[in-house]
């Protein structure tokens, strides 16, 4: 009880302490600032049997040249991870590469990205933002799967929607996509609210991709959710080259990765890096208040 009044105050206060001690507390989260230390713990994590995929944090950007910029250096890391040999694709927020500005900026940036992961021999994921772009970023996908081998998408399990989405992208073959629960506060008439009946859900969207061969990164970290994807991987003697396992850099597991890697699973870890690493160090501490608690109490104690 006491701990947990304890963390939760760490959490309300966090926002307002100096961005050093920030750092202290969610820096098991973000690979630092710059794309040679993400490919440094990339080939920490690839020595150890782990895949990875590298996000330039930061979305929402409002001007050409920013968006054209974060094109360039993920192009730059497609040829480093080239030339390094290292087994990482690249995951992109639509809204980080032009989204915002005009769908002719984002197909062009997206067009460079997926042309130089084709030079490379990799792939890109193109995440899945707030519901407000839902229908976008699918028409995007679309149109990009036409075009394109090496490209995935995300889908979330609490949007009512997605049964349908998946059951339409389907009807034109097989398909890459990520599943997670999704993280973005959504009014109840679109998105499920209550967890039981999203990790329901997801099971049920689990099973229909399994059912029709389409791959799938099952990302979650909820360890009952993990026993009955076990379940169904299981029951329905689903090929391990039809699936992966996704996880989030630093997230705790209570020794699944390693479950999943003596089953022969394969474990993609996402490795987020970045000068806007603070926003999102702040949402992962509020997704897990103990770690904070444990790491600021040990830090006052030097």
């Amino acid at each position: 009880m006491i701990n947990n009044l304890f963390n939760q105050l760490i959490i309300t206060i966090t926002p307002f302490l100096p961005r050093w001690i920030v750092w202290k507390i969610a820096g098991r989260y973000v690979a630092g600032e710059t794309s040679a230390k993400a490919l440094a713990v990339v080939r920490q994590l690839n020595d150890k049997g782990y895949s990875a995929t590298v996000d330039i944090l930061g979305e929402h950007t409002n001007s050409k040249s920013e968006a054209a910029e974060i094109t360039h250096e993920y192009m730059n890391i497609y040829d480093e991870i080239s030339k390094q040999q290292l087994d990482c694709n690249i995951s992109i927020k639509p809204s980080h590469i032009g989204q915002d500005i005009s769908n002719e900026i984002l197909q062009t940036n997206l067009d460079k990205l997926l042309l130089k992961a084709e030079e490379t021999n990799n792939f890109l994921r193109i995440d899945m933002e707030n519901s407000t772009v839902t229908d976008n970023t699918i028409s995007l996908y679309k149109s990009c799967r036409k075009k394109y081998k090496n490209v995935g998408t995300v889908f979330q399990a609490y949007l009512y929607r997605t049964q349908t989405d998946l059951e339409q992208l389907s009807q034109n073959g097989s398909f890459n996509f990520r599943l997670c629960k999704g993280i973005y506060k959504e009014p109840a008439a679109i998105a499920i609210q209550r967890r039981r009946k999203i990790n329901s859900n997801f099971l049920k969207l689990l099973r229909f991709a399994f059912e029709k061969g389409i791959y799938v990164g099952i990302a979650t970290h909820d360890l009952a959710l993990l026993e009955s994807a076990y379940a169904l991987i299981s029951e329905l003697n689903v090929s391990t080259d039809k699936f992966e396992f996704q996880v989030l850099y630093g997230v705790p597991m209570s020794g699944w990765l390693k479950k999943h890697l003596k089953n022969n699973f394969n474990v993609r870890v996402y490795i987020p890096f970045g000068i806007d690493w603070y926003a999102y160090s702040i949402r992962r501490l509020k997704e897990n208040p103990n770690i904070a608690g444990y790491i600021l109490k040990n830090l006052f104690r030097r």
